[in-house]
C-alpha cells in the first residue's frame, strides 16, 4: 500500500511540474521578417496554432492606432519552435513602430516591433546613395553634374566637396530646425535659413580650397559658387526636416546623398573621358551624347527601385 501511495505521489508531482498541455503562452519579443511578415517569439514552445489564429491578433502602426493591418495567416517558424510568423497582404513600413497585440484563450500580450537602429541607418545611407540616387533617380543637380563630369580628377574633387558640404549642412540644419525653428514655430523660414547656412559653408570652403588646393579651385570655377543654390544641397536639409530625422539618421542620410552624387559624377566622368576618343557622330558630340549616357545610367539605377535591404 505504501508503494502504491508513493507511486501516486510521484505521478502527481510530475503532472504538476509538467503543467497542462495547453499552457498559457507569454509573448517575449518581435521582429520584422521580410517585407510582409512579423515574427513573434514566446517564452515557451508553440505546439499548435489552434488558439493563435489570425482573428486573435491585432497589428497597427503607432502613428495610426485605429487602423488594423490586414493579417492573412499565422504559421510556425521551422528554425524557432518558440515563434510564429504573422503574414500580411501588404508591405510593412519598417520605418514605423508596429504594435502587436494578442488576445486568445492561451495567452495575452502586447509588444512594439521596431527595426534595428543600425539597419535603419544603413538603409537610409544606401537608399540615399544608390536606390534613390539624387542624380539618376530624382534628376537633381544636373547643372553641376554635366558641368564638371568631363574629367575624372575634377569629378572626384567635386564629389568630395559636395559630400562634405552636404554632410555639414545636414547636421547643422537638423540642429537649427530642432532647437530653434521648430520650438519657435518658424518652420516657414526653413528655406531661407538653410540657404544661408549653405552659403556660409560654401564661403568657408571657397577660402579653404583657395589656400589648400588652388588647382581644384580653378577647375571648379563658377560651379563652386553654384553649390550654394544647388537643388541637391537644399533638398537634403528640407527632407531631413520634413521626415523629422534624429541626429544619427540625419548624418547617414546626408552622407549617403553626398556619396551618391560623388558616385554619379565618377561614373559619368569615366564614360565621358572614353567618349573623347570614340567615334561619336558630329550631331551627338558634347552635351547630346552626355544626356544619352545619363539616361542609360538612370535606366540602370532604376533596377534598384523597390529594393528592400532588411
Amino acid at each position: 500500500m505504501k508503494k502504491i501511495m508513493s507511486a501516486l505521489t510521484v505521478l502527481t508531482l510530475a503532472l504538476c511540474c509538467a503543467g497542462p498541455a495547453g499552457a498559457a503562452l507569454t509573448v517575449k519579443d518581435g521582429s520584422f521578417a521580410g517585407t510582409h511578415g512579423i515574427e513573434v517569439e514566446f517564452l515557451t514552445p508553440v505546439t499548435d496554432l489552434e488558439n493563435l489564429e489570425a482573428s486573435f491578433w491585432r497589428v497597427v502602426e503607432a502613428s495610426s492606432p485605429d487602423i488594423a493591418l490586414p493579417l492573412e495567416k499565422v504559421e510556425t517558424v521551422a528554425a524557432n519552435p518558440n515563434a510564429v510568423r504573422l503574414n500580411f497582404s501588404q508591405n510593412l513600413d519598417k520605418g514605423q513602430i508596429h504594435q502587436v497585440s494578442l488576445d486568445s484563450p492561451r495567452g495575452k500580450g502586447k509588444i512594439d516591433v521596431t527595426q534595428n537602429m543600425m539597419a535603419i541607418l544603413l538603409t537610409l545611407f544606401l537608399s540615399a546613395a544608390v536606390i534613390n540616387n539624387y542624380v539618376f533617380s530624382r534628376y537633381l543637380g544636373l547643372c553641376v553634374f554635366f558641368g564638371v563630369s568631363q574629367h575624372r580628377d575634377t569629378a572626384v574633387g567635386t564629389g568630395l566637396t559636395f559630400t562634405m558640404v552636404m554632410t555639414c549642412s545636414g547636421i547643422l540644419s537638423w540642429a537649427v530646425f530642432q532647437f530653434i525653428l521648430k520650438p519657435l514655430s518658424l518652420g516657414f523660414l526653413q528655406v531661407l535659413v538653410f540657404i544661408g547656412m549653405v552659403a556660409c559653408l560654401v564661403q568657408a570652403l571657397d577660402t579653404i580650397l583657395r589656400k589648400i588646393n588652388p588647382v581644384l579651385f580653378k577647375k571648379l570655377g563658377v560651379y563652386l559658387v553654384l553649390i550654394t543654390v544647388n537643388c541637391i544641397i537644399l533638398a537634403v536639409p528640407l527632407m531631413i526636416a520634413d521626415r523629422n530625422f534624429n541626429l544619427g539618421e540625419s548624418f547617414f542620410f546626408a552622407l549617403g546623398a553626398g556619396l551618391g552624387f560623388a558616385l554619379a559624377l565618377y561614373l559619368m566622368a569615366n564614360v565621358r573621358e572614353r567618349l573623347t576618343v570614340a567615334r561619336v557622330p558630329a550631331s551627338f558630340q558634347g552635351l547630346p551624347i552626355a544626356f544619352i549616357v545619363c539616361g542609360l545610367f538612370a535606366l540602370a539605377f532604376m533596377g534598384f527601385s523597390g529594393l528592400s535591404l532588411f
